[in-house]
């Protein structure tokens, strides 16, 4: 299926985020060169949602790093706001798929806050923005909490707060609810998609999870695995919020993502929404 077209924004400044000709390569011990993505040319709007979907090895987590700057490209250029990545900067703030991210000797409150003690923020200031946010991702009782003592669904919160409370100006998510048991992953993803339509955020999110990736975002591109290790399809997800998976549209736009996917174990392991309400036996 061909990549769909989006309609064309006419200001230059809009883009948020900008791939040209991006590739990346490493280098094996037996010196064996390998491409793990190749030619990525890609533009986000400010303030989208983009899910980067696609199987384990296709180079969605390698994207996310390229723009955080953890890594340098080894071919193109990578803009954001307008302006090369050179290496990880405040305007980018990332949600990691575990829990690492956090201090352990920091309180809940004390780790939302942390970035702002870092630039200087004043004590009471950093305090009340810290609670405001404990209030959004509902953790205002757990303040004084240390991660340990935090469920894995709390933790992911803390990480979601903290960057929100740096208020960068795009969110870089790598499969932060994945380790997740069914129900908090659903409770976070509609908590995700709500605050960042009320901030307007600017979203990259990676999952492997074609439900996951339909009810938060408003665009989805398909990466295809090597050795293409590229962009393969490329779709406009125009349903209304809060998204619910018993309806027409959603199936068939589930179904149309399905058939993109690069899965030898598709039909054993993801069969199409055959009735909308019915769920898909999709594996993460």
């Amino acid at each position: 299926m061909a990549a769909e077209q989006l309609g064309k924004v006419a200001r230059s400044d809009a883009w948020a985020l900008e791939f040209k000709d991006v590739g990346k390569t490493y280098q094996r011990h037996t010196g064996e060169k390998v491409a793990v993505v190749r030619d990525v040319n890609l533009k986000l709007e400010k303030g989208g949602f983009l899910c980067l979907l696609g199987p384990s090895g296709c180079g969605k987590t390698t994207l996310l790093n390229l723009v955080a700057g953890f890594e340098g490209a080894t071919a193109g250029e990578i803009l954001v706001n307008g302006k090369a990545v050179k290496g990880p900067g405040p305007e980018r703030g990332v949600v990691f798929q575990n829990d690492l991210a956090l201090f352990p000797w920091l309180t809940v409150e004390e780790n939302i806050a942390y970035g702002l003690k870092i630039k200087g923020v004043p004590k009471r200031e950093r305090r009340e923005q810290a609670l405001a946010w404990m209030k959004q991702v509902g953790l205002e009782q757990h303040g004084k909490k240390y991660p340990s003592e935090l469920s894995g669904g709390m933790k992911q919160r803390v990480q979601i707060a903290r960057v929100l409370a740096n208020d960068p100006d795009i969110l870089l998510m790598d499969e932060p609810f994945a380790a997740l048991d069914a129900q908090t992953r659903t409770h976070l993803q509609l908590e995700l998609s709500s605050i960042c339509r009320q901030s307007g955020k600017t979203v990259l999110f990676i999952t492997h999870d074609i439900q996951e990736a339909l009810l938060l975002a408003d665009r989805i591109v398909v990466m295809a695995r090597a050795p293409q290790e590229n962009i393969k399809a490329d779709f406009k997800v125009d349903l209304p919020y809060p998204r619910e998976r018993m309806n027409e549209q959603f199936a068939d736009l589930y179904n149309r993502l399905l058939d993109e996917i690069d899965n030898p174990f598709k039909a054993q392991t993801a069969p199409q929404l055959a009735i909308a309400g019915k769920t898909s036996g999709e594996k993460d």
